[in-house]
């Protein structure tokens, strides 16, 4: 029995809809319910929210196109001032009234205009007899617009006087939309994230003809068995699943095991996981690369140097600072004069030889110093002399941005601020080459 049911649709429509949206079908049902007939007059605003790779845009394109219901769909990142974003609207707007003939661009610099522009673009008898949707991907752009914009979009239906809904798809919560003026409230409905019986499901539907829908299936129960804890988005695993599953297939097509025999394709497809989860989300390469660097041999767990860690770029004299915090985080303050200072005079082996007692600095973890003495260090193991310019202590604000480093303790402290360097070993090495 389908689970969308609609009057106005035919069943066949609505069957089709609901195999392309799977998972989805009590968001699809209640947003049919929303929208009523098409001559009726739906809400005037509706705001979708949720994470990324939920479905939100998906759903409402498949939605609107499969029932053939007239719509624009606008991403607000592409168009990210107002009158960008007002234009493109009605660009799209003449191009859906097959009565409305293609004129020139008419600029549009206020919403007064886009109102008056909007009546007559649906002036059409094919577009007044129906519900027009505008879209708005990415809508958390309209905030950094002018402060009437969210406003008026919310209530285009009683501006315009026209059968209209303005659909809202977002990241992010209502309440950080709201005005603090206050607005008409939409109606929001939350899309929540797949759960991995849903991944499994969506995932699996892309199985390759040659190969059984069982056979994919297993597969896909592997892949989310190893990448589900540190994964959720649907795009990043079925990149994932595409790029991995030849090596899944190896043994079946050498003949050396069945479509049953998941133990040896286990076995045979769990270093190059291992692979790709040093690599997830990075794009570090593209999918040719990677599969050339499936072939090659060596160590199953290593990348060769392939790495967001290694492959950083750094300004000059930022590479200098890093180095420096590392060796100021890892190396006890009583050692600075015997490894940077050229005559530091004579040093006592006693006073060295407890170093052998003590538990290693890289086990203990990075030590918080203070300012003066990373620039200390750093004064000593660059070559030239490096004035205490502006751009030094920029660089230093940088790398706290990036994450490289990290401030103990507060910005008003007396005795000026304190930081530690939160990189590993392998990273500093990577920058000191």
């Amino acid at each position: 029995m389908p689970n969308l049911e609609h009057p106005a649709y035919p069943a066949a429509t609505l069957l089709h809809l609901e195999s392309l949206v799977p998972c989805r079908e009590s968001q699809v049902s209640l947003l049919l319910s929303i929208f009523g007939e098409r001559h009726q007059f739906s809400f005037p605003s509706i705001f979708i929210y949720g994470h990324t790779s939920s479905g939100k845009t998906y759903v409402m394109q498949t939605l609107l196109n499969t029932l053939q219901l007239p719509h624009v769909f606008v991403n607000c990142m592409e168009y990210f001032t107002s009158r960008l974003l007002l234009e493109e609207i009605l660009i799209q707007l003449q191009s859906c009234s097959s009565e409305t003939e293609q004129t020139s661009h008419v600029p549009c610099d206020s919403f007064n205009d886009f109102v008056r522009l909007f009546k007559q673009a649906v002036a059409s008898q094919e577009l007044q007899d129906q519900t027009f949707y505008i879209v708005l991907d990415r809508a958390e752009q309209l905030r950094e617009m002018e402060a009437n914009i969210l406003p008026a979009f919310l209530r285009l239906q009683e501006l315009t006087d026209r059968n209209v809904t303005v659909v809202l798809l977002s990241e992010i919560v209502w309440e950080l939309f709201r005005p603090n003026t206050g607005c008409f409230e939409p109606f929001t409905l939350y899309f929540p994230d797949y759960s991995i019986g849903h991944l499994q499901k969506i995932l699996s539907q892309n199985h390759p003809p040659e190969y059984s829908a069982d056979f994919y299936a297993a597969y896909i129960n592997i892949l989310l068995g190893v990448f589900y804890m540190v994964c959720r988005d649907l795009k990043e695993l079925q990149h994932l699943a595409v790029l991995n599953f030849s090596k899944y297939c190896e043994p079946v097509v050498r003949g050396e095991a069945n479509e049953r025999d998941t133990r040896k394709l286990w076995k045979n497809v769990e270093p190059h996981l291992k692979k790709a989860m040093q690599t997830v989300y990075l794009r570090e390469i593209s999918s040719s690369q990677w599969e050339r660097l499936q072939k090659e041999e060596g160590e199953p767990g290593q990348l060769k140097g392939l790495s967001a860690h290694t492959h950083v770029e750094l300004p000059y004299y930022s590479k200098f600072l890093l180095i420096a915090a590392y060796l100021a985080s890892y190396n006890p303050v009583r050692t600075d004069k015997r490894f940077f200072l050229k005559h530091h005079g004579k040093i006592r082996k006693t006073n060295f030889m407890k170093k052998h007692e003590k538990t290693s600095n890289h086990l203990l973890g990075p030590k918080p110093f203070p300012l003066d003495r990373l620039l200390a260090i750093l004064y000593s193991i660059v070559d030239k002399r490096v004035a205490p310019t502006a751009n030094i202590f920029s660089q230093i604000t940088s790398l706290v941005t990036l994450q490289l480093l990290s401030i103990v303790g507060h910005n008003d402290q007396l005795d000026g601020p304190r930081y530690k360097c939160t990189v590993s070993l392998d990273f500093i090495r990577a920058v000191a080459r």
